[in-house]
């Protein structure tokens, strides 16, 4: 039993998103689980009707009748509650994976809490906890024992503790009269009484969240978005290695056209940097902390750091692509990927990225604790690795399929890799200094000449080039060019004309080997805002805000892309991109603290 019964498409603008930086869970506003992969973010799933609605894995509670509910999380939390309101009366789910401090250390067990409670009248509801063996699809058998399910076939033990009538457990309809318990649990199972386990674990949970919040840097403006977009990334970090992973799913298209399918449940080097940049503009460190230490590994595996593009969240790199042919897709849309072919590619940004990242720690006091002799030869390496294939043909920031061109975002990130290693060897290894600021200035000296297009009064996306890239957006916030260098401002203006869908962007409008784009990728307007912002247009930058963030899901998450004439999210989702420029936007576009206090 899965959405068969529900009337037309799932929407990714009715999903909520649970987790606890271990793995995570989509939650459907009829109250089902569509997708979770167990023990870990790119584990294989253990529900997902988001991928296959008939023969997908299942955990479903609802109304009797089929309703659907509203969903909205506990203020300033990840915890999510499904309302419902039927004919019988009315109840809630509340949903949760717990976090919280336990003996200095943070307790994120593979654990995931569904407790309902009745509202009013007598709710009459469904059950059905149908989970499948990954990509299989295969039926795990089933073992009741006295208050629990056993699920016998998955590399460990999976168990569902509760108590719930296990008779009610297979989607026969029952009066729910008072407030009852679910523990879904990967390996170690529940010894001790559910309903009180359950309850502390929540009151818990969520003064761990509340506080994490307090503790967050936030504009006067668009304060409960920036506030949910903190809680969603923080939610894509996995602290057992301090990886950051680009997006909770894989193979939700980027357009109804189909094609367009990735496996994004990685990380991308490139990406943490982003997410590491809007973490420390949130005031939050101890993801950038642990980052290092999944780099340093990383690069330790890299001969002559020859790093790829993304890598597993154990920071193994077996990612071979693959199409799993009988899986149906979002919403019948194929194919279903997994893996990811990217980790081939060559993108030259990510060395700059990878500088980009590391530099608070050499720059800021604050972090002065976590400076290390391999940190400083790390950043040095990555540096002049930068310096090495600046100029050189690459996949770029969009993972082109096509033939490969000097990105002109590439060399922007080697110039910024050498750049910012000048400034750090300044302090920290002067006999250094002059090699890196040489390089940048002879790397800057090259995009000017060879992506500067006089025609269009545009940076161009590759060098010699006369197509578009939203990300040279990013040209102001990196101090290529003064913010009211003339070449920039009618960068910005160009891009904002020509790539516009409505008031959002398009990364290009070139055939990049699966047609053109046919709809806006979220982070590039954001972008636009923080540039508008930059150059001194911010009643521009703001009123393009309140367009946008208004068509948002329910709970303010957001995917990769947007159809503005369906008003419609594709995508992957959670997307930490899109996150990440919704964070940069806000404190670009907002005012300071000081001029509304």
């Amino acid at each position: 039993m899965g959405l068969m019964s529900l009337p037309g498409k799932m929407r990714i603008e009715d999903l909520g998103l649970i987790g606890n930086c271990q793995f995570s869970a989509l939650i459907h506003k009829s109250g089902e689980i569509v997708w979770c992969c167990l023990p870990r973010f790119d584990s294989e799933p253990i529900f997902s009707t988001l991928l296959d609605q008939e023969e997908g894995g299942c955990f479903r509670i609802g109304p009797a009748n089929g309703e659907m509910g509203t969903q909205a999380y506990v203020p300033n939390t990840n915890i999510l509650e499904t309302t419902f309101h039927t004919d019988t009366g009315s109840f809630k789910i509340i949903d949760f994976a717990p976090r919280f401090l336990h003996y200095d250390r943070t307790f994120r067990p593979k654990q995931l809490y569904r407790i309902l409670e009745p509202i009013s009248g007598a709710p009459r509801i469904e059950i059905v906890c149908a989970p499948k063996l990954g990509w299989s699809k295969a039926q795990p058998k089933t073992v009741e024992g006295s208050h629990h399910l056993r699920f016998q076939g998955f590399d460990t033990e999976l168990r569902l503790t509760t108590d719930i009538s296990l008779s009610y457990l297979n989607g026969r309809p029952f009066t729910l009269t008072g407030r009852q318990h679910m523990i879904l649990a990967w390996g170690a199972p529940i010894e001790e009484p559910v309903a009180p386990l359950c309850e502390r674990f929540l009151n818990e949970t969520t003064r761990y969240w509340q506080r994490w919040v307090k503790q967050c840097e936030i504009p006067p403006m668009f304060q409960k978005e920036v506030i949910r977009s903190a809680l969603a990334l923080k939610l894509h970090c996995f602290e057992d290695t301090g990886a950051i992973i680009a997006a909770m799913t894989t193979s939700i298209p980027e357009s109804p056209e189909g094609g367009r399918t990735w496996d994004y449940r990685y990380c991308w080097l490139r990406d943490s940097y982003y997410v590491l940049s809007a973490f420390g503009l949130l005031g939050q460190f101890e993801e950038r902390e642990q980052f290092v230490q999944y780099l340093l590994n990383v690069a330790g595996g890299a001969p002559d750091l020859n790093l790829a593009p993304l890598y597993r969240v154990d920071g193994t790199s077996n990612l071979d692509e693959s199409i799993l042919e009988h899986w149906a897709g979002y919403n019948g849309i194929k194919p279903v990927r997994i893996g990811n072919g990217a980790a081939l590619h060559s993108q030259n940004d990510i060395f700059g990225e990878m500088v980009m990242a590391l530099a608070p720690v050499f720059l800021d006091e604050r972090m002065s604790a976590e400076r290390s002799p391999a940190a400083l030869r790390l950043m040095e390496g990555l540096a002049r690795k930068a310096i090495s294939v600046s100029g050189k043909p690459d996949a770029g920031i969009w993972e082109y399929r096509t033939e490969w061109q000097p990105q002109t975002f590439s060399n922007l990130m080697c110039w910024a890799a050498a750049d910012r290693m000048g400034k750090i060897a300044d302090l920290h290894a002067p006999e250094h200094a002059a090699e890196f600021h040489a390089a940048a200035d002879r790397i800057h000296a090259e995009v000017l000449a060879n992506s500067w297009n006089a025609k269009l009064n545009s940076f161009v996306g590759h060098y010699g080039g006369e197509d578009l890239d939203a990300s040279l957006l990013q040209m102001v916030q990196l101090r290529f060019l003064p913010p009211g260098d003339p070449r920039i401002v009618s960068t910005i203006e160009k891009i904002h004309k020509d790539l516009a869908l409505g008031d959002w962007l398009q990364r290009y409008s070139l055939n990049d080997g699966f047609g053109k784009p046919s709809v806006a990728f979220v982070i590039c307007a954001f972008w636009l805002i923080e540039a508008l912002a930059t150059i001194g247009r911010q009643a521009d930058a703001r009123a393009v805000f309140q367009r946008i963030y208004a068509t948002l899901s329910p709970l303010g998450l957001l995917a990769e892309d947007y159809d503005p004439r369906e008003k419609r999210m594709w995508g992957n989702f959670p997307q930490t991109y899109s996150h990440v420029g919704l964070i940069h936007a806000a404190f670009a576009a907002s005012p300071r603290w000081a001029e509304v206090l």
